[in-house]
């Protein structure tokens, strides 16, 4: 009688184990979400001029103070998680853009979320680049940022070139500072 009550249980076992390989399977091969680019009122005009103080160091961050200088202009928050998906490749972006002559700036921008837990993940993830706060979300109101991430590529100008949701990767931001560098050369900017 003891042998028919162990089948029931391999049946379970079984198929739990059955369930937990298609998850697996289904996770490892999604394809990852990704930033896309976004129509905005802010297209070919100047970016909202900021100033803020970086969160790692007490320095002053001015948008104005990077004009001549394509600039990466990130809206994050510790909380979402495609931003800290997308961690990972903007400090790889970071990195080349830092080694790279005349490479574009970076500035994050965090968007509702504690000035405390934004230094945490800031930390947590290298602190690589000036960040600053934006109380009251005057800055992402200026920009139209309604959730984040939400990533703005500013051409030398000073003017959007592009406004990416979702988590942006390396190799989308290279492709479209590549093309704002060129629409900037193109027009005189």
């Amino acid at each position: 009688m003891t042998g028919r009550h162990h089948h029931p249980v391999r049946w379970v076992a079984g198929a739990v184990l059955l369930v937990l390989v298609v998850v697996g399977v289904v996770l490892a091969t999604r394809t990852p979400q990704q930033a896309t680019a976004v129509a905005s009122p802010l297209l070919g005009h100047p970016a909202p001029a900021f100033t803020g103080t970086d969160l790692s160091n007490g320095s002053r961050v001015s948008l104005a103070s990077l004009r001549g200088r394509s600039v990466v202009i990130n809206f994050f928050a510790s909380w979402c998680i495609p931003c800290q998906e997308e961690a990972p490749d903007l400090s790889r972006f970071h990195y080349t853009q830092a080694h790279t002559p005349g490479g574009a700036a970076m500035v994050s921008v965090v968007f509702h979320d504690t000035t405390g837990t934004a230094r945490a993940f800031l930390q947590s993830n290298g602190d690589l680049w000036p960040a600053i706060s934006d109380p009251g979300g005057v800055i992402a109101e200026h920009y139209g940022v309604t959730a984040p991430p939400t990533t703005f590529v500013v051409d030398p100008s000073g003017r959007v070139a592009a406004v990416l949701e979702g988590p942006a990767t390396q190799k989308n931001l290279e492709s479209f500072l590549k093309a704002a560098d060129v629409r900037a050369r193109a027009t005189g900017g």
